[in-house]
């Protein structure tokens, strides 16, 4: 008899065997041309045949059906194979020879909205030399599929993951654009939101007539009585825009689950056809040539009574399931987690079987955070306990978004260096939108909660930097100021150990654009403070090497050259180093033999650093900082003017590792 942890596997085996060939014979005609290829499909199967059914039988195990629901899926993953481009084939081979490609140094990328950025994707192509002039090697495209007219959340309420915004363009030129991208070795990025469809979807729209089956898809309630109970547990999303997760729908005359706008239907993945149906969307996104899909609120997926129905157990699952799809029928596709959660969540959802890359909330608001109080002491602390990731995985370091900045840090962290949480995040909103005294940011408020005074912050890297107000006095000592602040954050963003990914505009000191105040749609969403156009009207400004935009974009290529060629910036480890001073950040990256000691002074004075932390690393009496090429005589320690870092080359020729074959 087999024991409990022999069965999932036997029978796993017994399924695959008694599937497969029924299926090769149903596409016997479509496997002929490609039967070289086939047997590399077979054995990505074979491979990851277990797990996937692992995963499925968990989640939909004791349905009735769910021989049928594995037919089905396997069926999808054949269909979708056989769909892929031979060029994605031969990517596929070229990533699975290199399955760590993404933690190169040579990694740096862009997020962008297209219309904002280029108007249509016909014409981002045109600007494919702006970005080899940045080093771009990933491009992040802003949700670009159909969605309502009006109110869309910015593009995350899809209407059809096959079909793009007609505003922008069709799906025929995306797969032009991600072949070109591609052939420049820029990877292509796009957003999967999978948490839920806008109510125009047809899924949606087939509810709404009364279908049971797409009813199912979704969740609905005849009455208030389990949206209430449910209720109790769950937080606002959006509280200035609404109370509660349930919406009413007059055509069903039900009550229905939106997370977080009313127009966003929730999808129910209890239902075995939903991971269906959503798995082959993201194949087919796959297909058109896309190698990373930043997944869409990943803490939502499953709903339990009597919590507050994120983070659940079935969430991991679910991704992990789709992550054995990918691996099967598109393994050049990554996943990247967008879990703005606890910290401690948000690493569990970074897994080499789960997402391979992870937005890092933690460090962007800990950066801010040490930037307004002048401390490090929470950023030392966080990232020494919670930067760490599994092998094969790395984060994605960002210090602005389309998206908001909430006070993600753990409560528990801030107390252990004497810092009151409440009252903490209660100064970083007043500091970043202005109304601390003092302050040089000029943030908008995003989302406040009346009932606990909590709010997210919006604008700018540059605006709440401090250059909108300095520009503004025209006064050039706070415009250096502010310029070093940038730098500096941009520095630590570029160094210590991640993909680094600018929002665009930050890459020439965008400041905020408050004509979404004149826009009824976007009035309502200061979000929109940081969603502004690009101005290729003032493309004269980066070659005219007087103004500020030359500035910051000579220093951001500097800064992406710089890591390019630094082998210690190979993702890896890193390791917070104690440098005696609350004012300074320290952490030493290593790769290979190399290694760099970083230090960074977020104060807004001089701050020295004793010989004896830097020789604790291995610092000998003098020193290459590669950010200036100067030879550092650091014996007797080292002073660093305001929002300065030093870049300290520390390697010893031998130690280095002979270059891999």
């Amino acid at each position: 008899m087999l024991s409990g942890h022999d069965w999932k596997p036997e029978q796993a085996r017994k399924s695959l065997k008694r599937l497969l060939p029924e299926l090769e014979e149903a596409f016997a005609e479509q496997l002929k041309p490609v039967a070289f290829d086939w047997h590399r499909f077979r054995n990505r199967l074979n491979r990851e045949w277990e797990r996937l059914f692992s995963h499925l039988h968990d989640l939909y195990g004791w349905q009735y059906d769910f021989h049928y629901t594995l037919e089905r899926i396997l069926r999808s993953l054949i269909r979708s194979w056989l769909d892929r481009p031979e060029e994605l084939r031969r990517l596929d081979e070229k990533r699975e020879a290199d399955p760590e490609w993404f933690h190169s140094q040579e990694m740096v990328g862009i997020v962008l909205y297209v219309d904002l950025f280029s108007d249509h994707l016909a014409k981002l192509k045109d600007h494919i030399p702006y970005f080899k002039r940045l080093g771009l090697t990933y491009l992040h495209l802003m949700p670009l599929f159909s969605t309502p007219h009006g109110e869309n959340d910015g593009g995350y309420a899809v209407s059809d993951y096959r079909s793009i915004n007609p505003d922008i363009g069709t799906m025929g030129e995306l797969e032009e654009v991600a072949a070109v991208l591609r052939h420049e070795g820029i990877s292509l990025v796009l957003d999967f939101v999978f948490n839920h469809t806008s109510d125009e979807h047809e899924w949606a729209l087939r509810a709404k007539s009364g279908d049971h089956d797409f009813m199912a898809y979704y969740f609905t309630f005849p009455d208030r009585e389990l949206p209430d109970q449910f209720q109790r547990y769950l937080r606002d999303i959006f509280p200035e825009v609404r109370r509660g997760s349930f919406t009413w729908c007059k055509e069903l005359e039900r009550w229905v689950w939106t997370t977080f706008n009313s127009y966003q239907w929730d999808l129910n993945y209890a239902n075995a056809e939903v991971f269906r149906a959503m798995a082959e969307e993201m194949l087919f996104l796959a297909n058109r040539g896309v190698e990373v899909l930043r997944l869409d609120a990943v803490a939502f997926l499953w709903k339990r009574l009597g919590t507050n129905c994120e983070n659940q157990p079935e969430a991991h699952t679910i991704i992990r399931a789709f992550n054995a799809m990918a691996r099967i029928a598109a393994p050049s596709l990554l996943f990247k987690s967008e879990a703005i959660v606890h910290p401690a969540e948000v690493i569990r959802y970074v897994y080499p079987e789960e997402c391979q890359l992870s937005y890092n909330p933690l460090l962007m608001a800990l950066l801010w955070e040490a930037l307004a109080t002048r401390d490090v002491r929470l950023l030392e602390h966080s990232m020494r306990t919670r930067y760490r990731l599994p092998a094969g995985c790395s984060w994605v370091n960002y210090l602005r978004c389309h998206d908001d900045i909430g006070w993600t840090f753990d409560d528990e962290d801030a107390r252990s260096v004497g810092i009151d949480p409440a009252g903490h995040r209660r100064f970083l909103t007043e500091f970043y939108t202005g109304e601390f005294p003092g302050s040089f940011a000029r943030g908008k408020k995003f989302q406040q909660n009346a009932a606990t005074g909590d709010a997210r912050i919006s604008g700018t890297l540059s605006s709440l930097a401090g250059l909108e107000e300095a520009l503004e006095r025209n006064d050039s000592e706070l415009i250096e100021r502010a310029v070093r602040r940038i730098t500096l954050l941009m520095g630590i963003q570029s160094s210590i150990g991640g993909l680094p990914l600018l929002y665009a505009g930050d890459e020439y000191g965008m400041i905020n654009d408050y004509t979404y105040l004149t826009d009824p749609r976007k009035v309502n969403d200061s979000r929109w403070v940081h969603r502004c156009r690009k101005r290729w009207e003032a493309k004269e400004d980066l070659a005219d090497q007087d103004t500020i935009e030359w500035r910051f974009f000579r220093e951001t290529v500097k800064l992406f050259n710089l890591r390019k060629r630094l082998p210690a910036l190979y993702d890896g480890g890193m390791e917070v180093v104690d440098t005696g001073n609350r004012h300074l950040f320290g952490y030493l990256r290593a790769h290979a033999g190399h290694r760099l000691l970083v230090v960074a002074n977020f104060a807004e004075t001089a701050q020295r650093i004793e010989a004896r932390f830097l020789q604790a690393w291995g610092a000998k009496d003098e020193a290459l900082d590669q950010l200036t090429g100067q030879i550092l005589d650091i014996h007797d320690g080292l002073v660093l003017d305001h929002h300065r870092a030093v870049w300290l080359d520390l390697t010893e020729e031998s130690e280095l590792l002979p270059p891999s074959s």
